[in-house]
């Protein structure tokens, strides 16, 4: 049968990736969205939408009664599932095909079978494949570390590391929360921790009349908390053995289930020894390195096999090497903490070899509800050296402001020593962590940056003066004392930018070497150290925001006189972002510990524990369960034992 139209049952940058491949084809598109993502880009550039009513994944993504109505009542005649969500759940796949629409997917038992990770093994071990395994109710001491996983998803949902045999039981807990949260099932396991091992996977897509493809290989080591920072492909640094090993592994799980559509084996490789993982049965969120390295279209490919047709020969001329990064809106020095608000500016520049798929735009909100990421970056070279400089040099040009991400540190992991020469694993990022957070950008470079900053606000505000605005900028008959501007910059101590206004224009205070040859409200001109330089500048209400050859910058004005309401007291433990209050572990009067847990929040999927800074008692809660609390809210407030009354 012939797809005319395909809701896909998912919401950002995947319901964007396919879409694009819809429209390429001639096929109609139907999204779906919650009341969150009403103004999201994904939902303008589908042909038609229909609201889910609510904002939670529960009321919303999660909701397969709600998706097939939707896709009845907008004439869509088949659904893709994405990644994530629905997408690996057998159920949803059943009611699609009961409502007599085109499943773009496995097959629902196929789904079961290897949806689950705990059954996936059992057939992985029964085909002679090796696999990862210990029963938590009999594990001893000697099998720790130990990983707890989610059954049902993945993306770092529901899983953590657990080196102590005491905190087993409540970690098994936690991830039974948290997978419940994302995926509606809160079945989680068990399997030992190699912590030095590489995560690599094969990418496979089969038809219905016998063919399994299998489209080489990716490593995804670069994970922080099991979720994927950098993908690329073909894993670099692998033996010949474990690359067949992988190969002929993963093509014996397709032929395993009869396998239909398209798939990822994920494995641990460590040395020439290879462990089966999962098996993802669905499409990945790194298929763009596969696509970029072997010339196909994944998502054309998954269309092409719900229609019946068969798939023809293996790819296998495999050209240079593709790199993907994840750019979230997260900040990493601060526990990964995830960020919420509008994006002034996102804008990466589409050089050659550079792709973007991302879930915004410039004016696009990001809130508590989904996952951190909000755009991948990935770059296709020659060799794996070129493309990590053309995936650098995106990066480094790229205006993304109004949220603090990851973006620092994904220039940090491609400029790292070991990354380059190939020496990877899972524990690569845990072990350098503290480096690739660390400020990267030296003071001198953010006072230059602060003063383009000053330089175009006083601009504005003395050309945008309804009087008075031809008079030179920040000017006065006795310049008795220079004009002085503090502004906040995210990972620095306070900025402060002295200069003076004279007739012919504004001089630097305090900066050798530093001359402002022009000055406007949207672009400043400096020579440093005798060299020219241009910087682009937005200037707004709440930030200056700046983009030049030194990197990308946001200044906070500090304001000179603070408002007392501002002002919270001390002892006060404040959200840290935007959240869903899941759990309130004290009371008004209880005695805490450090480190006691206070509150449970839930912001973008993930958990996130507020503790006790230090002994003492909590003489104020203003958390309550199932409440949505701001950034910045106060959750509780401890009166340090022996402090003042």
């Amino acid at each position: 049968m012939r797809i005319s139209s395909v809701l896909v049952a998912n919401r950002g940058e995947i319901a964007r990736r396919v879409f694009r491949t819809c429209r390429d084809l001639g096929i109609a598109t139907v999204a779906v969205h919650s009341d969150a993502d009403a103004e999201a880009p994904f939902v303008a550039e589908a042909d038609r939408a229909v609201r889910l009513p609510g904002d939670a994944p529960a009321d919303t993504y999660l909701r397969g009664d709600l998706i097939v109505a939707a896709a009845k009542a907008a004439g869509a005649d088949a659904i893709h599932p994405g990644y994530g969500f629905l997408s690996e759940n057998a159920d949803f796949a059943r009611q699609v095909v009961a409502a007599g629409l085109t499943w773009i997917g496995p097959d629902p038992d196929t789904i079961e079978q290897m949806g689950s990770k705990i059954r996936a093994k059992e057939i992985m071990k029964a085909a002679g494949v090796p696999v990862l395994e210990v029963d938590p109710d009999t594990a001893k001491p000697d099998d720790f570390p130990l990983l707890v996983k989610a059954s049902a998803g993945g993306g770092g949902r529901g899983m953590r590391v657990v080196t102590d045999p005491a905190d087993l039981s409540a970690e098994l807990t936690g991830a039974a929360a948290e997978a419940r949260s994302s995926f509606g099932d809160d079945t989680v396991f068990v399997e030992p921790y190699l912590p030095g091992a590489r995560h690599v996977e094969v990418q496979v897509m089969a038809d219905r009349h016998g063919t399994v493809w299998v489209v080489g290989d990716r490593d995804c080591s670069i994970q922080r908390r099991h979720q994927k920072v950098v993908e690329e492909a073909p894993a670099p640094n692998l033996s010949a053995a474990a690359r067949t090993t992988l190969h002929a592994a993963a093509r014996s799980a397709a032929e395993a289930v009869d396998y239909v559509g398209a798939g990822t084996v994920e494995f641990l490789v460590d040395g020439d020894r290879v462990f089966f993982l999962e098996m993802n049965t669905r499409l990945q969120v790194e298929h763009p390195v596969t696509e970029e390295v072997f010339g196909v279209d994944l998502v054309a490919a998954q269309l092409a096999v719900a229609e019946g047709e068969s798939l023809g020969a293996e790819p296998t001329d495999a050209f240079g090497h593709a790199v993907e990064v994840r750019l979230y809106a997260e900040d990493p020095a601060d526990d990964w903490a995830p960020q919420t608000g509008t994006l002034r500016a996102f804008d990466v520049p589409l050089t050659s070899g550079v792709r973007v798929d991302s879930a915004v735009e410039t004016g696009s909100t990001v809130g508590i509800h989904y996952d951190a990421m909000i755009a991948k970056v990935i770059a296709h070279g020659a060799d794996r050296r070129d493309a990590l400089r053309r995936l650098t040099a995106a990066l480094s040009r790229s205006r993304v402001h109004g949220l603090v991400t990851n973006r620092d540190l994904l220039l940090a992991i491609l400029a790292d020593e070991d990354f380059v020469a190939e020496r990877l694993s899972t524990r690569l990022l845990d072990d350098r962590l503290a480096a690739w957070t660390a400020p990267a950008t030296d003071d001198r470079t953010v006072r230059v940056a602060a003063l383009v900053a000053a330089a175009a606000q006083a601009t504005a505000a003395s050309t945008g003066g309804r009087v008075l605005s031809r008079i030179p900028t920040a000017f006065r008959n006795v310049a008795s004392q220079p004009r002085v501007r503090t502004y906040a910059l995210h990972g620095h101590d306070d900025v402060e930018v002295r200069y003076l206004g004279t007739r012919d224009g504004l001089v630097p205070v305090d900066l050798e070497g530093v001359t402002i040859r022009a000055a406007a409200a949207d672009r400043v001109a400096l020579t440093v150290d005798g060299v020219d330089e241009t910087y682009d500048v937005a200037v707004s209400p709440e930030a200056v925001d700046v983009d030049g050859p030194r990197g990308s910058f946001s200044f906070v004005p500090v304001p000179v006189f603070v408002d007392p309401a501002d002002v919270v007291a001390e002892g006060s433990l404040l959200a840290p972002m935007p959240a869903s209050v899941v759990r309130v572990a004290v009371t008004e009067g209880q005695a805490v510990s450090a480190g006691d847990v206070v509150v449970v929040l839930e912001a973008m999927k993930m958990q996130h524990t507020i503790t006790a800074p230090t002994d003492g008692v909590v003489t104020q809660l203003g958390a309550t369960e199932g409440a949505q609390v701001e950034s910045g809210a106060v959750l509780a407030l401890i009166e340090a034992e022996g402090a003042e009354s």
